[in-house]
């Protein structure tokens, strides 16, 4: 355990806790009509700007003195002296005995960031600058095939945050990638991702990129194997293609040698990355391929900023903190077990599934960082899609439904496609969805819209519907990393003062151990001995007749 959490209380015995406790029934049943009524400034006063992204957050049920109250259960939870270990390198990740530095990938060069006495910010731009000189070969055509010929594809090999980072950044800052080049992403072990990634593709023109910091998880080097074979199949076999054709992001030398790649084109990085954290490590390196080393410098640097706002500034003005702070307000108190993100962007598609690993698979936790069972609720379920989808989808539920949903909306002021009046309508429809959720509408206005009695109603909104509205200029690759950090810091502030390791993450160890188990079990010619319960038992038979009938009929 770090030194920082030795004298921390248990969260409900913290006395900010218990007078937030006190202040929760006091104000649980305000509506946010009454607060606006009764505070005419307040959709001016409760807002923060910072690093170029704008939150206004006056849409929440709080009040001034919940935020108060708030801000001093993060100082009685020790969240400051928590960031400066963080950033200054202190092993954190205390049940891997670990540092957590993914702010030390986006450090500018000069910056000093020590883990274990030495400075880790050479060795960050050292893999940055290859990762640069490989981009630029590649871009230009002048990284050659087996064949000679240069590459136009390039598809990733990669599971959890070496899939998940890469495809969301892909697809957020396509607008600034080489579309002459064509990007795709490998991660389930089901064959048919392989399949329909490489349906139409040329060998000789496909560069695998195979990202496993260990180079033996067990998917992705299914996927890498399967694409040494799909690729070697049409060179005759001769493995020499397999250098042309394929990079790796690893720290293993040895198994990497092994499998064919040229060392010369290994990018590693280091285990003070989590992996829900390493877009912007070599992980990143097809997201470097498709926009460029400069656009990828400008991502980083976009980072960097929300970084330094997060370490320096005051609690009551700091994006993340108060982020995180009204997600644990929600969590915790009303009982809120979801937590909406709703892009107002087609480009960030795919950003609320990225952020379900990097919210879930952080605090995600039933115990304290000293093993002792949590005293509330933990980590929200995240989920979302683009406005508007959405609206013509779940939003049904989070207007009317019996749960409460607080709703993150992200907006940008400029689009990047300008087509007639189609931002004007999507940034009505953000506003509008904020205003609904906040307000709603009563019986008597239902009324007064001459709607009959009987279907009033169902024509009621009661309002009340927190949210969040974030707007940001344009989506850039800078505002891209402002975003990514900005919820990152936010769910360290809610893991730091629930007290729990937000940067492990046992829970996904089990299910591995026990399909490495079954896995010789559906393959053994003969009939394994099976010694689960009942059901598995069962299913993996019938999995195995399935299996017989399919190679009877082939």
């Amino acid at each position: 355990m770090t030194k920082h959490n030795q004298n921390v209380a248990p969260l409900t015995e913290r006395e900010a806790w218990k007078r937030l406790t006190a202040h929760y029934q006091q104000v649980r049943d305000l509506h946010l009509r009454t607060l606006f009524k009764d505070d005419p400034q307040r959709g001016d006063r409760m807002t923060v700007e910072a690093a170029g992204v704008f939150l206004d957050f006056s849409k929440n049920r709080v009040t001034d003195e919940t935020l108060k109250l708030l801000v001093a259960l993060a100082e009685e939870s020790g969240l400051r002296q928590r960031i400066e270990a963080m950033f200054s390198g202190e092993k954190i990740n205390v049940t891997e005995q670990r540092a957590v530095l993914h702010t030390a990938l986006r450090a500018p060069k000069g910056a000093s960031v020590v883990v274990d006495g030495k400075n880790v910010v050479p060795q960050v731009h050292d893999v940055l600058d290859r990762m640069a000189d490989f981009a630029e070969r590649v871009r230009s055509g002048q990284w050659k095939g087996y064949t000679g010929k240069a590459i136009a594809n390039v598809i990733n090999i990669g599971i959890g945050g070496s899939d998940l980072g890469p495809v969301m950044a892909y697809e957020a800052l396509k607008h600034y990638s080489q579309r002459d080049m064509t990007f795709r992403f490998v991660s389930n072990v089901d064959g048919t991702d392989f399949a329909e990634a490489v349906r139409d593709l040329e060998p000789a023109e496909t560069l695998f990129i195979i990202a496993s910091k260990t180079f033996t998880t067990l998917e992705t080097m299914t996927n890498a194997h399967s694409a040494r074979d799909w690729s070697l199949s049409a060179f005759d076999g001769d493995t020499d293609a397999v250098a042309k054709h394929f990079v790796a992001v690893s720290t293993n030398a040895e198994k990497v040698s092994e499998f064919g790649i040229d060392t010369a084109n290994m990018f590693g990085f280091w285990d003070w990355v989590g992996g829900r954290y390493s877009m912007d490590s070599a992980i990143g390196l097809s997201t470097m391929l498709a926009i460029g080393p400069d656009s990828f410098e400008a991502l980083l640097d976009g980072f960097h900023q929300m970084d330094e706002h997060f370490r320096t500034a005051p609690f009551y003005c700091n994006l993340p903190v108060l982020m995180g702070l009204l997600s644990l307000w929600y969590n915790d108190f009303f009982g809120a077990e979801t937590m909406a993100v709703l892009p107002y962007e087609q480009y960030l598609k795919r950003f609320p599934a990225y952020l379900q690993q990097l919210c879930m698979e952080s605090n995600g936790k039933h115990v304290t960082i000293d093993g002792r069972q949590v005293a509330c609720a933990t980590g929200p379920i995240v989920f979302g899609e683009p406005g508007t989808n959405g609206q013509h989808s779940f939003y049904q539920m989070i207007h009317q439904g019996t749960r409460l949903i607080p709703c993150d909306f992200i907006a940008f002021g400029q689009p990047l496609n300008r087509l007639g009046r189609h931002h004007d309508m999507l940034l009505a429809n953000v506003l509008a969805q904020a205003e609904a959720l906040a307000f709603g509408k009563t019986a008597e206005q239902v009324k007064a819209e001459g709607v009959a009695d009987w279907l009033v109603p169902h024509r009621v909104f009661e309002g009340n519907r927190p949210s969040n509205m974030i707007l940001v200029e344009q989506l850039t690759p800078a505002a891209l990393g402002k975003l990514v950090a900005l919820y990152e810091h936010s769910v360290f502030t809610q893991g730091t003062i629930w007290n729990i390791d937000s940067f492990d993450q046992w829970g996904v160890e089990l299910g591995k151990q026990l399909a490495n188990r079954i896995i010789p079990e559906l393959e053994s010619e003969d009939q394994p001995a099976l010694a689960h319960d009942s059901s598995t038992n069962n299913l993996i038979r019938r999995c195995r007749t399935m299996k017989e009938a399919s190679c009877l009929l082939a």
